[in-house]
């Protein structure tokens, strides 16, 4: 890095907690750093936009243990900027709302350090809203305060006028006032606010784990102890809390509160990760293959020069498709090379990888599994003198390849890519797994779960024993079958080997559970 580059410091804000909160300049700005500090408050899952290249630094920020003090953590930023670096310091919630990003950025500019605040949604308004309590409405109040709940209610001389506060605004919100519940309600009606008044404390807001208890201010601690409400959340005080009963959009969703681990590769993942989360679950992103090129080219580089040579080109996955249209492109092809060739597609997919192209395949059979193709093509009549390439996986089942051929075609199977399985931390998922913290466990193809069991090797005895409460859920009966041979109980398979089918199951099975 040259001498003379100047560094920069962007204070983000990472927002509450549900990843989708996140702004569109904040993941620009994860994208650009050269090294990002972040603390517990920040989802970990926006670290996923860093560069590989970037550093991370976890600074701990959690109930009061700092794994690094304000101090620390100003001086390492100046640091690093002096050094010319990009730097993002990750906040949760909003910077300037009870963030300490004041302070840094006045430490910035005594340092003479160029900086930029970028906003986030803090968790004031965000945790009421997914709670279903609107802060402000013209039925029941124009006004609202944010305090800090941090600051002891008790201490000799408060910063907080709770004279003017208890009853001059319709709705308070304490962040991080949990902790001092009681002290905070019993000023609260010292100054004169009813203890009638609706009171939500509202823990873990805007993710799956969160919980929402509601009171009257009078009772709020008593209730809080027996319902062990602990940190971090907030409290909302207000009659407005009385619309959580109609509003409540969020708790209601049929997935809210599970956490599904997610083993599909990365490339394949996010559409069925989004379904899920959109229906409220928590989605462990744990994939257990990655599909890269094959080890050589060789066989699939002939297969195409020799194109003329097949009557079918038959596709088991999109995967198939994208490396086979790469490839083409690579050899100097396109589309046009494939006239006069049929087109068979093992699912609705990886057909539309060729409608997207303006393609209708010739073949996509009602069930999606290679028997049904043997039947297809069985009732298309194709089998003696008939060339068929099957641009695939290195390593796939070969029920297809082989019964085409006692149907007397030609078949040349040729690997267009490869699934390896990723290099990957178990730390995280098997900890939750020992905890209990995890409720479904979805597969989408035999690799994921052999790999998902070789990633426990080691103590794959125990992992057995901890999935055994561990809802199962895999795509078709051939991934079923892997699971089972593999000790695993499988829980629920759909009728329609789809990733959409297998959303719509794990719905109708927690709905019967």
């Amino acid at each position: 890095m040259g001498q003379d580059k100047k560094g920069k410091i962007y204070l983000v804000g990472a927002g509450p907690g549900d990843p989708g909160l996140l702004t569109i300049k904040a993941r620009e700005c994860l994208s650009l750093a050269d090294v990002i500090i972040y603390d517990n408050l920040a989802n970990r899952v926006f670290l996923q936009y860093a560069r590989d290249q970037a550093e991370l630094i976890y600074v701990g920020k959690k109930g009061g243990c700092h794994t690094m003090s304000q101090d620390g953590i100003n001086s390492l930023i100046v640091e690093r900027a002096h050094q010319g670096q990009i730097v993002v310091r990750l906040k949760g919630g909003d910077p300037f709302i009870f963030g300490r990003g004041g302070e840094e950025a006045q430490e910035l500019v005594m340092a003479g350090v160029d900086f930029e605040v970028v906003p986030g949604i803090t968790s004031a308004i965000a945790v009421p809203a997914y709670a279903g309590i609107p802060l402000t409405h013209r039925d029941y109040t124009s006004t609202v305060a944010f305090v800090t709940g941090h600051e002891d209610p008790t201490k000799e001389k408060t910063d907080i006028k709770w004279d003017k506060l208890a009853t001059g605004v319709g709705t308070l919100v304490f962040l991080m006032g949990i902790g001092n519940l009681s002290k905070i309600a019993k000023r609260l009606m010292d100054h004169g606010r009813s203890p009638d008044t609706p009171t939500a404390l509202i823990r873990r807001g805007t993710v799956a784990a969160q919980r929402t208890l509601v009171g009257p201010l009078g009772d709020i601690g008593d209730l809080a102890k027996k319902n062990n409400v602990t940190p971090p959340g907030i409290i909302v005080v207000g009659d407005v809390v009385r619309l959580r009963e109609q509003l409540d959009w969020f708790e209601t969703k049929p997935l809210f509160g599970k956490r599904i681990v997610v083993t599909r590769a990365r490339e394949q993942a996010s559409g069925f990760l989004k379904s899920l989360a959109q229906l409220g679950a928590e989605c462990i992103e744990f994939p257990t293959i990655e599909v890269v090129p094959p080890e050589s080219w060789d066989e699939l580089d002939s297969a195409i020069r020799d194109l003329e040579s097949y009557q079918w080109l038959v596709f088991t996955s999109v995967n198939g498709v994208k490396y086979f249209l790469k490839r083409l492109g690579d050899l100097g092809k396109d589309i046009r090379d494939l006239k006069g060739l049929k087109i068979g597609a093992i699912g609705p997919k990886t057909a539309e990888c060729w409608h997207q192209l303006g393609i209708r395949p010739d073949l996509v059979p009602g069930e999606y599994r290679a028997e049904a193709v043997v039947e297809c093509f069985r009732e298309k009549g194709a089998g003696e003198g008939t060339n068929i390439l099957i641009p695939r996986a290195a390593k796939a089942r070969e029920v297809l390849p082989d019964e085409l051929k006692k149907m007397g075609a030609r078949v040349d199977v040729v690997p267009a890519y490869q699934t390896v399985r990723p290099a990957k931390d178990t730390a995280r998922v098997k900890k939750m797994l020992e905890n209990g913290d995890i409720d479904i466990v979805t597969f989408t193809s035999s690799s994921t779960v052999t790999n998902f069991v070789e990633m426990f090797e080691a103590g794959k005895e125990q992992m057995l024993k901890w999935m055994e409460p561990v809802v199962v859920a895999c795509i078709g009966p051939i991934t079923a079958k892997t699971a089972q041979e593999n000790g695993l109980s499988v829980s629920l398979t759909p009728q329609e080997y789809t990733v959409e089918a297998l959303t719509d199951s794990i719905v109708g099975y927690v709905d019967s559970h």
